[in-house]
């Protein structure tokens, strides 16, 4: 319970330990599920990209060019990844990533967490750990685009509407 009061707490995250993966990675706790699986966070971006379509096609995401998404992955100035390990198998659950001017400025993209840990504290869990991140690097100003019927879920992280009545301005090709 000590994890999740410090995870939930003061907004900046604690982790509850530290593990290596068979492949080096560092790995930071992020929870247990009721069937004894662990789910960690990762911020290695090496990622396979057709788990992550799977994991967007669980949500009913429109699918995009694969290669357009690794080259998206590679240079976000971010990418945190969330598994659930069960003994040695892992499982893409979770993912996020982030641009950024390395400055001042970052924006949240593709948040994503599988149907069956949404309402449980993960996607919370994946976003508090994104913006510790990104605050770790001095980042000021963190934004994303969200849509409607996740609103709700940003504004109960702190992210507000229109903080400066600054509208959002987009251009598209013909």
């Amino acid at each position: 319970m000590t994890f999740w009061k410090n995870l939930f707490g003061n907004g900046d995250t604690a982790t509850a330990g530290q593990a290596t993966s068979p492949q080096g990675e560092m790995l930071e706790a992020a929870g247990e599920l009721p069937d004894g699986g662990r789910i960690v966070f990762s911020t290695t971006r090496d990622i396979d990209l057709y788990e992550l379509e799977e994991l967007c096609d669980a949500v009913g995401w429109a699918r995009r060019p694969m290669r357009k998404v690794g080259k998206a992955i590679q240079y976000s100035f971010l990418v945190v990844s969330m598994w659930e390990l069960q003994g040695s198998r892992r499982r893409l659950v979770g993912f996020a990533r982030a641009t950024s001017d390395h400055a001042f400025n970052a924006t949240i993209w593709d948040v994503v967490v599988h149907p069956k840990l949404q309402s449980k504290g993960f996607g919370k869990a994946l976003m508090r750990y994104a913006i510790a991140k990104l605050r770790r690097e001095d980042i000021s100003n963190i934004t994303l685009f969200a849509d409607a019927q996740v609103v709700d879920f940003y504004r109960r992280l702190g992210f507000v509407l229109d903080p400066e009545g600054i509208k959002g301005m987009f251009w598209y090709p013909d």
